[in-house]
């Protein structure tokens, strides 16, 4: 296809964007509204609920998130007692965030609302679909993260 004759609306990019941002900003109503928490947050929560306690660095590979986005997801998260932070036993300009016995309350209180609104999200697809459709965009995933590591080195 020619550049001439690409739409936005047919651009993979644009797609995938929309996409999240309508998928993320319906899920965000679950913690937000109730909660206060911004989607930066709750991604930390759930990823430290699900990977035990990670660096910052980590979080950065593990979400897509810059590093901005992550630490001030934590200090938000440390100042309302959601997550803390322990110092990395090998570097000591490192620190891991741990979630809090509060943390996993709330993750335990929330999570729910989650999985339904992706129910509802994914509701007019086929199990099989559904299953198709998280695979491509895993295969997508990495296609993109190989092609900006074949960049940087």
């Amino acid at each position: 296809m020619s550049v001439s004759k690409l739409a936005l609306d047919d651009y993979l990019p644009y797609r995938l964007s929309v996409a999240s941002n309508a998928v993320s900003t319906l899920i965000s109503t679950a913690y937000d509204s109730i909660h206060g928490l911004k989607i930066p947050e709750w991604r930390l929560i759930w990823v430290l609920n699900e990977d035990g306690p990670s660096t910052q660095q980590a979080l950065v590979k593990r979400t897509g998130m810059d590093k901005v986005t992550i630490s001030r997801a934590a200090q938000a998260l440390a100042k309302r007692r959601l997550i803390t932070r322990a110092p990395h036993e090998y570097d000591g300009r490192s620190h891991h965030l741990i979630l809090s016995s509060e943390g996993e309350r709330l993750f335990a209180d929330v999570a729910p609302s989650a999985v339904e609104f992706e129910k509802v999200v994914l509701a007019n697809l086929s199990a099989e679909e559904v299953v198709v459709l998280k695979d491509l965009l895993r295969r997508v995933e990495e296609a993109a993260l190989k092609v900006q590591n074949d960049k940087s080195k």
